[in-house]
């Protein structure tokens, strides 16, 4: 089977493409830019092939034939405070990509599937702190989205939609909720304008600052909650779309369980054995998302995919990975520390003794 994974070298990409391998994928293309991710996340094996390049340029789509059984379209401006330091990078990163790619492959004859990676964000309702109610597939799309990543995203589904109904082009969309895990490269790639660019997502953020006794800090006062669905979860949800998802059809890949930021943040302190202090900080002016809980039913009814990792296993693995991982985390963190000066948002030293 010949697979092209777009942003292959991504977090989420570099961990699929394990998988794929084990499962006996005779042929993987990269396409990665490197804008957010790094070369060593990629597995040394003879099946992988990189090509270094945004997939909306010209020569790099001009070099794809109609080889290929699968294509995972994973590429995108990572992530929302990116996008609005920069929305019209997000545009030329997060969605132009997507058109491009779909133009180019609409034509293809041996594609069997073409996998979005949507996001769950896009549809989680704004400022309501009752109990979560689970996003179902069918939810309506709110206009009132926080950043330009939440509209590319909401857009590159459209286009998966259009392309399959005009053009037969086999999408299926695959909703990503909080994805976790090891591989995720604090600072991984360039600048993007924000410290966002080091302090990434949530989890590896907190395990790395607990691991190095830093403190905490919770956005909302740690209110909000979201579902986490740790990195292989995603990896098998991916190539059950594949293997078995409907042309034009979407799935929620989900844990089905919520967890607020508070809880996490105990949680990452009791796994990694960490004395960091938890801070409380005030919202994020522009991130109204209270709640964030995917529905896990269809995917299970229709994939035969749950994801089966419990977040304390999860975290486990994802420490002794940061710590094995530490000196390339913390030389591409500190490729950013002049700009992270620049953005009033200095490196904060470990404390003297940490616990880790």
């Amino acid at each position: 089977m010949n697979i092209l994974v777009v942003g292959g070298a991504g977090f989420v990409g570099s961990n699929l493409i394990r998988l794929l391998l084990e499962r006996g994928g005779e042929r993987i293309l990269v396409v990665d830019n490197f804008l957010s991710s790094e070369r060593a996340s990629l597995p040394d094996d003879p099946r992988v092939d990189v090509r270094e390049g945004s997939i909306a340029d010209r020569d790099v789509l001009e070099s794809l034939d109609d080889s290929f059984d699968v294509v995972y379209h994973l590429a995108t401006y990572h992530g929302n405070q990116s996008s609005i330091a920069n929305p019209l990078a997000d545009h030329e990163n997060n969605l132009i990509t997507t058109l491009k790619l779909y133009e180019h492959l609409k034509t293809f004859s041996r594609l069997r599937k073409v996998i979005y990676a949507a996001s769950g964000c896009t549809l989680a309702p704004h400022d309501v702190y009752d109990e979560a109610q689970p996003t179902t597939e069918a939810g309506a799309v709110p206009l009132d989205l926080d950043s330009p990543y939440q509209i590319s995203k909401v857009v590159g589904e459209f286009y998966s939609v259009y392309y399959h109904r005009q053009h037969g082009l086999p999408t299926v969309r695959a909703r990503f909720q909080n994805v976790y895990g090891p591989g995720e490269i604090l600072g991984a790639g360039a600048w993007r304008g924000t410290p966002a660019t080091v302090w990434r997502n949530v989890t590896p953020t907190f395990v790395y600052r607990a691991l190095k006794g830093l403190p905490l800090e919770l956005e909302n006062e740690g209110r909000a909650s979201r579902d986490f669905v740790y990195v292989d979860d995603i990896a098998r949800g991916l190539i059950a779309c594949a293997e078995r998802g409907t042309d034009g059809d979407v799935y929620n890949l989900a844990s089905g369980r919520e967890t607020p930021i508070r809880e996490l943040a105990e949680l990452v302190l009791e796994v990694t054995e960490s004395r960091s202090e938890i801070r409380l900080k005030p919202r994020r002016p522009w991130d109204h998302s209270a709640h964030r809980l995917g529905s896990a039913e269809k995917a299970a009814i229709q994939l035969g995919f749950r994801a089966s990792t419990p977040l304390e296993t999860g975290l486990a693995t994802l420490t002794d990975w940061m710590r094995e991982w530490m000196p390339v985390i913390e030389s591409c963190i500190s490729r950013h520390a002049d700009a992270l000066r620049a953005a009033g948002a200095p490196l904060e030293l470990p404390a003297t003794a940490p616990s880790a």
